[in-house]
């Protein structure tokens, strides 16, 4: 049944979320039977594991109605229909309202508590004055909205003095989704440019690479170095030195299909799987302009195994997987890469509860707006089920235009930054540039001079 396979899933992602928390939390916070580290851990378990459910809403869809569309008579497919997809997507949103209204700001608010003024210390006090505060934040949060809504829709704010769950709450939702689709917007590009440097970083780059820093520490030892020597600059050479050794080290012990195949197999995966986001942005965006049908809109009934979301059939739904998938892994370190939320990353072993909670939050925020980010741009036509097609803004056609088009853009611009330094970084560390004096800026240095320098010493 619908509630059984539900329940399954959720245990399985719940006890990951837990492996995952656990390896991150600060050991001399959390001291094994005590109540509140124990349900607080909960809470972030709970909502971290919605989270995760969020980012697999659209997999799971798209890859049900390819299963139905190959096998559409199977015995053993029966329980996979419609009506299952429609109850998990409506149970990740109501899930998703009830961590992020009540759920979240309790465990916040529970763990900063002490207990009101003369009151007999201990749990229960605590309980009492989260309880108190999480009630006025909800009345603050709901007059702040019902204004709002006043002054858009008057209809609507009147409606929602009387019906709280129907209007207010989805109301809430969207604004809470608007926010999450807009850092999106902003992390993802970001994100995007930063998965080269950070895959780099986990892998052992061909060995070209490395004889060139080799040529580079040698030369800057000659008698012919530019740069006169002092402790300073010792130090620092010494530092460059052993970051190379550990590098070589690694390149030593990894077998010569890692070190020449690897490394450049990844990035071209990176490359080609960016590329295809930015082209199916910019179709989209040529869609958006033809076909009113390009519009994201919501759908009570999904119609599984009636026909494919691609137009290139189980290959296209599978592409459509992977990109929705990357994008997410790309908004996750675009978030955390960014001078704003950097603080906030999570260190193993070494994370606070309030740690923990805000970075629950943010993923949650992220993920829910995950579905809606892929659908208005176009990533998939697998149209958003329940009331995540409710959003008001979704059926402005120039708020989805321009949300696509700064897309494109900012996501082109940051590509074309990353790659532009990228090689003109290897190309100062190549041809020795990189112990000029301090007194001489290399950001002024003439991409021709850099050009010259290495044909003379080519020479």
């Amino acid at each position: 049944s619908l509630v059984q396979i539900c329940v399954l899933l959720f245990t399985c992602l719940y006890m990951v979320c837990y492996l995952i928390l656990t390896h991150f939390k600060k050991t001399a916070e959390f001291i094994t039977g005590e109540f509140d580290s124990f349900w607080m851990l909960w809470l972030c378990t709970f909502t971290l594991s919605v989270a995760v459910c969020a980012v697999l809403l659209l997999p799971i869809s798209i890859l049900s109605n390819e299963v139905l569309l190959t096998f559409p008579h199977s015995y053993y497919m029966e329980w996979l229909n419609g009506s299952l997809i429609h109850g998990l997507w409506n149970l990740v949103f109501l899930f998703s309202n009830l961590s992020l209204v009540f759920l979240m700001p309790f465990a916040y608010f529970f763990t900063e508590s002490e207990g009101f003024a003369g009151s007999k210390k201990g749990v229960m006090a605590r309980v009492y004055e989260a309880v108190v505060l999480l009630i006025l934040l909800a009345l603050l949060v709901l007059g702040i909205v019902w204004v709002a809504s006043a002054l858009l829709h008057d209809n609507v704010a009147r409606q929602s003095l009387y019906d709280l769950w129907e209007y207010y709450l989805p109301y809430l939702y969207s604004g809470i989704s608007l926010f999450g689709v807009l850092l999106l917007l902003l992390c993802t590009p970001f994100g995007l440019s930063r998965m080269f440097s950070v895959t780099g970083s986990l892998l052992v780059k061909p060995r070209v690479n490395y004889f060139l820093l080799l040529a580079c520490l040698i030369e800057g030892g000659s008698p012919s170095c530019w740069v006169k020597l002092n402790m300073e600059a010792m130090r620092k050479e010494y530092l460059a030195v052993q970051s190379r050794r550990v590098a070589l080290e690694m390149r030593r012990k990894a077998s010569p299909w890692q070190r020449n195949l690897g490394y450049p197999l990844a990035m071209l995966i990176l490359l080609a799987l960016t590329v295809m986001c930015v082209l199916m942005v910019c179709f989209n965006v040529l869609e958006l302009l033809l076909d009113e049908t390009a519009m994201p809109r919501g759908m009570e009934d999904p119609h599984l195994g009636m026909a494919s979301f691609s137009m290139f059939g189980s290959l296209g739904a599978a592409v459509q997987v992977v990109l929705i998938l990357y994008l997410m892994v790309s908004s996750v370190v675009g978030f955390y890469s960014s001078p704003l939320f950097c603080g906030l990353l999570p260190r193993m072993k070494d994370t606070n509860l309030t740690q923990i909670i805000a970075n629950c939050v943010s993923l949650l925020i992220l993920s829910s707006a995950l579905p809606v980010f892929s659908r208005t741009l176009g990533i998939t036509r697998f149209d958003l089920l329940g009331d995540f097609g409710r959003y008001n803004w979704l059926g402005n056609f120039y708020v989805v235009f321009l949300y696509n088009m700064m897309f494109a853009g900012l996501t082109s611009a940051s590509l074309t930054k990353t790659v532009t330094w990228a090689v003109r970084r290897e190309l100062i560390r190549a041809f020795g540039l990189d112990r000029l004096p301090i007194t001489v800026s290399r950001s002024t240095i003439p991409f021709k001079l850099l050009l010259a320098s290495g044909l003379s010493k080519i020479q």
